[in-house]
């Protein structure tokens, strides 16, 4: 059974740091790039760092670069995103997400398995 489980998300107060990981199973995770996406309530979900299969970082949000890194191990099947310097504006779900590394990774509807999502809060 494929399964992206997400874990680390809760309350924090601003200028606070998390970091949430995601354990994958029943697949090969080394030949998919791994996302995390960010889902605000009532909003699309919104790719926040994205690592390719070899370790090529994506960071495509201006108001997050240089705050998250992903990371990720393949011999462990993890993925890792550290959040520093937190705002309300990042309060969110965030879901783990992964596409074949043949595929755009930009493109939200490409994304062959997704986690259920940990949430993170941050106010004061």
């Amino acid at each position: 059974q494929v399964q992206l489980v997400e874990s680390g998300g809760g309350l924090v107060q601003p200028g606070g740091s998390l970091r949430v990981s995601c354990a994958a199973s029943g697949f090969t995770c080394s030949t998919y790039h791994m996302s995390w996406f960010g889902q605000r309530l009532g909003q699309e979900r919104e790719l926040v760092a994205s690592i390719g299969n070899s370790g090529n970082v994506m960071s495509p949000v201006d108001s997050v670069r240089g705050r998250f890194t992903i990371s990720r191990d393949n011999a462990k099947n993890m993925v890792w995103l550290q959040m520093n310097s937190l705002q309300p504006e990042d309060t969110a779900v965030y879901f783990c997400g992964a596409v074949w590394s043949s595929s755009d990774r930009l493109d939200v509807n490409n994304y062959a398995y997704w986690g259920l999502g940990t949430q993170v809060t941050v106010t004061s």
